[in-house]
Formats: C-alpha cells, structure tokens, sequence
C-alpha cells in the first residue's frame, strides 16, 4: 500500500470518528431536550464544532404561510435569518424539498439556482465554498431541508458528507414528529382539562353555589352571560342567599380570575372610614393618618371589587362612586392626583334601591348606574327543591370540621322542607353547625331544632304540631301570627332574643345564629331599643 493510500485510509477513520463523536452528542441532546428551537441550534452548532461545517440551516414549512423559513441555524445572524425564506420550488432548497433528494453546489458562485437569500455568504470571496441539502422527512414526507457549507478540499469527500447529513436528517425528523406527538398530547389534555373544568362550573361546585332548581338555572345562565365581559352587576336578594358567593362566581369564571377579588361591606363602617377604605388617603389627611394608604379601588385594578350592602352607603359618598363608575378615576382623601383605575364592580343589596332612591336616601343616577345587569337572588324558600341538598352540605362539613358523623331523619327532613327560613342559606349554615355541635346522639330529629327555630315554623303553619322530648315549649308570640308579616316576625324575633339576653347583642346573636354584624344591622332596620322596650 503506497503513501497516498494510507494517507486516505487514516483520514477516512479521523471523519468516521470525528462523525461518531457528532452524533453521540446530538443523541444526547435529544434525549434531553426541553425546548426544541434551543435543541435544534445546538444540534446545529455541533455540527460547526465537531466536523468543521460552516453556516449550518435548518428550514421547516411554515404551515401558515406555506414557506420554508429558517428554524435554528449556526453561523447566522438573525436578520440573515429572517431572510431566508423560500417558495417550496423555490433555488436550491426549493428543489430538495420537492425532490426529497439530496442536492451539492461544488462551488456556490457558479451555480444560478444558489439564491444566497440570507447574504450570510461573501458575494467577491474568493474562497470556494461547497453548499450540501438532504432533506428532512416525516413518514416519507418533507417537513424541511437541512444544509451546510463546506470549505472544501481534496481530502474532503461530498458522498460522505450527505450520508452523514441524511443520518443526522432522520434523527432530526424523528425528534420533530415526537415534538409534534407531546404537543399534541398536550393539546389534548388542555382540552380536556377545558371540558372538565366548564361541566364542573356549570354545577357551580367550585364556587359553592349549590341547588339545580329553576331559580338558580336563571341565576348560572346569567352568570355564564356576563362572565367573560366587565360590565356591572348588581345583585339583589334577602341577607343570607348567597351574594358574595355569587359575586366570587364571576370573577372567577370571567378573564380577570387571576388578578384581586376585594370585598368591601358598606354598612360596617362610618362615613369617614368608608371613603378612607374605599379611595384611600394620604398622609396627615385626617387625625391618626400617619401614613399613606392605598384604598379598596387601587387594589382592586385590574380585577374586581365586589360593594356589598351598596344600599347603606351615605348620600356623601355616592357622588364619588358615581364619578368612579363612570370615568374610573379618584382621588385619595387628602390628595390632588387623580388615579385611574380598570375596575369591575359588582355591587349587592338587600334593600329596595328603588325605595331609597324615592325616598331621597340614594342617587337615581348611581342607581342606574349599578343597575346595568340585576340579578336576583331568590330565598331559601322559593327553591325548596334545593333544601334537602343544601342542608347534607352544610351536614358533610360539619360532620368533617368537628370529628362527627351525624345523619338526619326523614322527620327533621320534612320540617326543614317546610320551615320559612327567613335568614336562608346562611341561617341553614349556622343551624347546621349548632346541631352537629350539641348532638347527643348519632342522628338529628326534630328535639335537636331550637326552640326559636320551632316555634316560628309552627306559628307560621309550615309544619304539623309535634311533641318535642327535651325542649321547653317557645313562647307564644305577642301578635296574631296570621296576621303578622314576614318582617314583623322577624322583628319580634330580634326583639324577643335580646329581651332574655339583656340586650347583650353578641349572646342575642348566638341564640338567633346569627353573626354580631348582622344583629346590629337588624337592630339599625328595625329601630330597636332597650329603652323602648320598657
């Protein structure tokens, strides 16, 4: 064997080497990868490092525009990159894309079909540059073409190469079709997850909105209308039906769920307060405002505020609410700078605005103003269907919270069916609470219901007389229960309960199951006093 034949021979085992070691790398790169763009260039660029190829490509179909674009490339700039893109019949790539075939340009400034589109190439250099295609494929398909440039010599062989390219190609096509599988396996689950979460918020479960008669089918059918815009919505219903929840229901369910949900309650605090909570205050604005405060609205930008009790707010205040509403600016108590705010507002009461407003206790313009989308909230009582589901809700909580597994028999069932409930679902909630808690035993009958609870539904005729073993009988009321109202039961209710509490509001309010607010709010409605009482 002369010289000349084992220079080649030696020169032969350095590339098979040199092209071992390439594409040990690049499977490994593969088998790791998380981003394929970023797999992609670095498959290229060990290319550029390994065999010595320069200005490495890969271009893939664009689906959108039907052009080969460059996808990840070694040795170019990005504006050369955003240059290359071609027509699938388009030069030198166009025909291997077509032909599925590779294709060598020995010398580049000799061949009319190289385009040199990107201009990444020297156009008077005087180097010859060889250019080298494969193209990539899918399941026999092309998808993209994968080139090179070579400084080529006479020890460089062209067969060589496009063998070692079409094996890198294949690698590259298996990695692209595995890519495109996990997308679209993830696409699938996102739809999925779609699918599952919309059944779960029509049931409305993830809110704990709870009930399917045909009241509450109204109340989710307009929720799900005006979920996905900003407009405003007022919430209108007895205390205890569920506003907040509703409130929380389409925030959540609209395009502002990932930014705050801010509560404000109108009827717990004074004027001053209220205006500082809401809009904020600066510094020195008032005694005992050592420091700026940002208020309820800028909190809440880009999401929602929900104004509970909006009915109880000062006729002081409702000027600047006003102004919020309809230009979406304030300013803080205290200060000159204007804020703007995206906002939206879903406001809720339980009083009759259009009352207050004819009687001069709330602005026609605010009113109209929230009144855009009003959606009722109909009493525990106008959805009886909904009782026995509710009432096993609150039950399975309760059992879980304290350690209990209480059940209920047919008979509480039927009185509970029946009962008025006039504080609703919240009044079935605390019931629940303070039964499971005092429960002797494993199950809860009609001796297990408060005296109070008892004998209001008695006198208001909703339920059969029973004997109840254990309870002292409740005291008769002082009017004709056929002739009172709703509202005169309840207040001599509240009155009664305070009378044997000794106008200890908080014990009044145990009793009643009610929270200590919501004692005093009754107290304010209905103007009681100690001092009247005697």
């Amino acid at each position: 064997m002369d010289a000349m034949s084992i220079e080649i021979k030696k020169e032969r085992q350095t590339t098979e080497g040199l092209e071992l070691l390439a594409l040990h790398r690049i499977t490994q790169l593969i088998g790791s990868a998380v981003n394929l763009e970023t797999t992609l260039a670095s498959i290229l660029q060990v290319l550029h490092d390994t065999m010595r190829m320069e200005r490495a490509t890969l271009l893939l179909m664009d689906e959108e525009t039907q052009r080969l674009t460059i996808r990840a490339s070694c040795g170019l700039s990005v504006a050369e990159e955003t240059r290359g893109v071609y027509k699938p019949d388009e030069g030198v790539c166009g025909q291997i894309f077509q032909s599925r075939s590779p294709f060598v340009v020995p010398d580049i400034h000799s061949e009319p079909l190289f385009l040199n589109r990107t201009g990444a190439r020297p156009a008077l250099s005087k180097t010859k540059i060889s250019f080298l295609g494969v193209p990539v494929l899918v399941e026999s398909l092309p998808v993209g073409v994968l080139s090179v440039d070579r400084l080529f010599g006479p020890e460089v062989s062209f067969e060589e190469d496009i063998r070692f390219l079409t094996v890198l190609a294949t690698l590259i096509g298996q990695f692209l079709r595995l890519h495109e599988e996990i997308r679209r396996k993830e696409a699938r689950l996102k739809e999925e997850n779609r699918s599952l979460k919309a059944k779960l918020h029509s049931m409305h479960d993830g809110h704990f909105i709870i009930g399917h008669s045909k009241p509450m089918q109204d109340v989710y059918s307009i929720i799900e209308k005006i979920s996905q815009s900003s407009v405003t919505a007022l919430l209108l219903g007895e205390s205890g039906t569920g506003k907040e929840l509703v409130a929380r229901a389409i925030h959540e369910s609209g395009n502002r769920k990932d930014k705050a949900f801010i509560k404000v309650n109108c009827a717990a605090l004074p004027e001053t307060l209220l205006e500082s909570e809401l809009f904020g205050h600066e510094r020195g604005a008032f005694t005992g405002a050592h420091a700026t405060r940002q208020g309820r609205f800028e909190l809440a930008n880009n999401g929602t505020i929900f104004l509970d009790e909006i009915g109880e707010m000062p006729l002081s205040l409702q000027s600047k609410m006003l102004r919020v509403l309809q230009e979406k600016q304030f300013e803080r108590i205290g200060g000159t700078r204007t804020f703007s705010v995206d906002v939206r507002i879903i406001a809720a009461t339980n009083v009759s605005l259009e009352q207050a407003v004819m009687a001069g206790k709330f602005r026609a313009d605010l009113y109209y103003r929230l009144n855009v989308v009003p959606i009722n909230l109909p009493p525990l009582r106008d959805r009886r269907e909904d009782i026995p589901l509710l009432f096993n809700h609150f039950l399975q909580k309760s059992n879980q919270r304290n350690g209990r597994n209480i059940k209920l028999t047919s008979e509480l069932l039927d009185f509970l069916v029946k009962y008025k409930w006039p504080g609703n679902v919240r009044e079935m909630q605390n019931l629940v609470e303070r039964m499971v808690i005092l429960a002797e035993g494993d199950r809860l009958g009609l001796a297990d219901l408060p005296p109070e609870v008892t004998g209001q539904g008695l006198a208001m005729g909703e339920a059969k007389p029973v004997t109840l073993p254990l309870r002292e009988p409740a005291a008769p009321p002082r009017i004709a229960t056929e002739r009172m109202s709703l509202q005169e039961i309840e207040r001599s209710e509240v009155e009664s309960a305070l009378r044997r509490h000794g106008w200890v509001q908080v014990r009044a309010a145990k009793e009643l199951g009610l929270t200590q607010r919501q004692m005093g709010y009754r107290i304010k409605k209905y103007n009681l006093s100690r001092y009247d009482a005697f």
